[in-house]
This record gives structure tokens, sequence and C-alpha cells, in this order.
């Protein structure tokens, strides 16, 4: 679990929240992809009766939403539900801030469905404090299919598979790898 990262909301997020109502939602989803996946939680909110009440704090990969976030926690002004990676699930937990979710997770037969690595991460002393919303590795590389395929190229598997298909790509007039240009896209790259 130490190389995954998990991102999350809490509980507000599933289906089985309690009752209607405003949530506040502190998160770092502020740009391109990441913006169009805030907007699809909110409309799932907002169809089983929720009202999202949008805290985007943007940059730095969310350190800077974490910050927010510990100032809220510790002056007693924390919201609804928080953006947490990985294993500060399990430090968030520690302190005693995160709600126990197993009603929640049990209906939505989370133990059936998530990978327990996944289900694990999730928990605290065995029980959920936390929901899936993706789940990511920073050595992930993505791969334009449609790129690919005008290349004439295959989806590379190894370091000399890519370096082939990253020729193929540059001779087709395509850039074979490029990020966002941000700066935690720099320090992970390099």
């Amino acid at each position: 679990m130490k190389t995954m990262q998990l991102t999350l909301l809490a509980s507000a997020l599933l289906a089985g929240a309690a009752h209607a109502g405003e949530v506040e939602v502190l998160h770092w989803w502020t740009s391109g992809g990441e913006a169009k996946a805030a907007t699809a939680l909110k409309a799932t909110m907002q169809a089983k009766g929720h009202t999202w009440k949008d805290f985007a704090v943007a940059g730095g990969g969310g350190d800077s939403a974490m910050t927010v976030l510990k100032s809220r926690v510790v002056s007693g002004n924390a919201p609804a539900a928080a953006q947490i990676k990985g294993p500060s699930i399990q430090e968030w937990a520690r302190e005693g801030v995160l709600a126990n979710m197993d009603a929640t997770a049990k209906a939505e037969k989370c133990d059936e469905l998530l990978p327990k690595a996944i289900a694990d991460g999730l928990k605290y002393k065995g029980n959920y404090v936390a929901a899936p919303v993706n789940v990511h590795r920073v050595n992930w590389l993505w791969a334009n299919p449609d790129a690919l395929k005008k290349a004439g190229a295959k989806l590379p598997t190894t370091w000399d598979e890519f370096f082939v298909t990253a020729e193929a790509l540059k001779k087709a007039g395509i850039t074979p790898v490029a990020h966002g240009g941000q700066n935690w896209q720099d320090f992970t790259t390099f």
C-alpha cells in the first residue's frame, strides 16, 4: 500500500448517506478532467437530495488543501467531506476525526466489490472510515489508443518497447510524453 495513493471523499459521497442536506466538500480537483470528475460527484450527490458546497483548494497536488484541512479540523470547523490520499487516511483516523462508515460500506457491498488491498486502506481498526473515489499510482503511464493507431505503434509493456513506441509517435508528429506542466508533475516525472 506504500506506493498506492487512494484519493477519496468521505461518507457524504456514498449512496447510503442517511439524511439529505448541505455537504461541504474540501478537495483539490480544480483543473481539466479533475474538475469534471468533481462536477460528476456533485451531480451524484444532488441526485440523492444533497447540496454540494464546494470548497476547492487549488495547487500543490493536494498539499495546500491538506494545510487548509488541518487548520479547519484544529479550529473545530471541519468540512463534512474531504479528499485525502492513501496513508493519510490512517493518520487522520488515529487522530479520531474520521467517522465510522461501516453501515454505508455494508449497504454498498464494499467488502464484496473492492479488492482487499483497497478495502484495507479505507479501514481503521477494521472499520471503514473512507470511501474510494479513484485509485491511482504515481508510476502509471496513460496512453492514447487513437494516437498509437495513427502512429502504427503498440502499447509498450517494457522500457525498450516504450522507446520504440515514442519514436513511432514522434515520426507521426505526436508528442510521445506530455503532462500539465504543474510543479507536482515535474517533481513526480523527474
